[in-house]
């Protein structure tokens, strides 16, 4: 893959992780603190974001999200458990809940 399709790749993913947080922080800020990994201060700022700033912060060449799992036992819980999926994800569910919200830097 070259570096302009890679360019043009993470903006798509940023693009769509911005608007899909706006949405959801307009919608439960609550939740979407929770779901996002997010701080309430960020939440302010996304919520406040304008659709040019969206753009801005899409094309930065920077990934605006990060993965949650900083080991393997969430995301093998999550992609690898297979007996009882509702309680796997509960699991995982208590476990990110309890790593703390991490605001972008």
């Amino acid at each position: 893959m070259k570096m302009d399709e890679m360019l043009d790749e993470m903006r798509d993913v940023n693009l769509n992780y911005l608007m899909l947080a706006q949405s959801m922080i307009q919608h439960d800020k609550a939740t979407a603190i929770f779901r996002l990994g997010i701080t309430q201060d960020v939440a302010e700022l996304v919520e406040a974001l304008t659709p040019a700033q969206i753009l801005k912060l899409a094309s930065s060449g920077m990934m605006v999200s990060r993965l949650r799992f900083d080991g393997g036992a969430v995301l093998n819980m999550l992609t690898n458990y297979t007996k009882d999926r509702s309680l796997a994800q509960s699991h995982a569910a208590i476990l990110m809940a309890a790593q703390q919200a991490e605001a972008f830097a």
